[in-house]
């Protein structure tokens, strides 16, 4: 009957993956279907994470965290749960070696969240690795199925293209984080002198951690190398198109692929890779 309950408990992480990001269920579902599951798991719990720290005006967001801390670390060490985020979530720790200092790195992001409003470098970089580049690691364990040289080798150019998707998040959502939580990312940043050549600046550093990211990508095994390469490029996109905007507009909106921008980038990603064609 566990073979149920396992079950069970990554389908609700596949659910909440799906309602919370058609982007991202869209990448999950061009990897090799072996890795569903635990791409799901990771997600569902990441995002359970941050909606704490995002969404939950009005409640304990400090003692929720804590407790959802707590109860994750007891979900590992004792292999089960009967949160099904957190069950889902212990099986792929377990299964493939996903390390507690990852986890803490995360978790220890999501605390910055609640007290944190504006970043030097230092604390920036802490946070960029917490929130983003070990989610990518944890990605990383599961598509190189327990082989550590590979994952080794690998991992570098994995944190920097977590990097390069938060840091475009940050742009892309510069007006709601200022706007509904107070929040400036990018070290030492006036939210009020937002200039052309601020934003150039910070699309530079982007611009680097994306290329140093290409060649992981394309030696990633093959089971995981389409997902993370349509992830890539649709992000790659949405960048693009950031820059092509004025530092007045990305205060003004927040600029998105519509769906049908987002099909065609699939399609055109699977004829590549089909080719061989990078």
């Amino acid at each position: 009957m566990m073979d149920l309950f396992n079950t069970t408990t990554y389908k609700c992480s596949e659910l909440i993956t799906k309602h919370y990001s058609t982007s991202f269920s869209l990448g999950i579902r061009t990897l090799d279907k072996s890795l569903h599951r635990p791409i799901y798991s990771i997600y569902g719990f990441v995002r359970y994470a941050d909606e704490i720290v995002d969404t939950f005006h009005g409640y304990d967001k400090k003692k929720l965290l804590a407790e959802f801390k707590s109860d994750t670390y007891r979900a590992i060490d004792e292999k089960i749960s009967l949160n099904p985020v957190l069950h889902s979530f212990q099986l792929v720790v377990n299964q493939f070696g996903i390390e507690k200092d990852l986890i803490e790195a995360f978790l220890h992001s999501m605390e910055m969240d609640l007290y944190m409003h504006e970043y030097n470098t230092a604390k920036y970089e802490e946070y960029i690795y917490g929130s983003a580049e070990v989610v990518g690691l944890m990605c990383l364990h599961v598509f190189c199925e327990g082989n550590q040289s590979e994952y080794l080798r690998l991992r570098d150019s994995a944190r920097k293209l977590g990097a390069a998707f938060q840091k475009v998040n940050f742009l892309r959502d510069m007006r709601s984080d200022y706007m509904e939580r107070g929040r400036v990312y990018f070290p030492d940043l006036d939210y009020e002198r937002f200039t052309e050549e601020v934003k150039h600046s910070i699309e530079v550093d982007i611009q680097k951690d994306f290329d140093a990211a290409y060649w992981g990508i394309m030696n990633l095994p093959k089971k995981a190398q389409l997902g993370v390469y349509l992830a890539y490029i649709y992000y790659l996109k949405l960048f693009k198109k950031i820059q092509k905007a004025s530092s007045a507009a990305v205060l003004a909106e927040r600029i998105r692929l519509p769906n049908n921008r987002k099909i065609s980038i699939l399609i055109r990603s699977y004829i590549k890779h089909r080719l061989n064609y990078w």
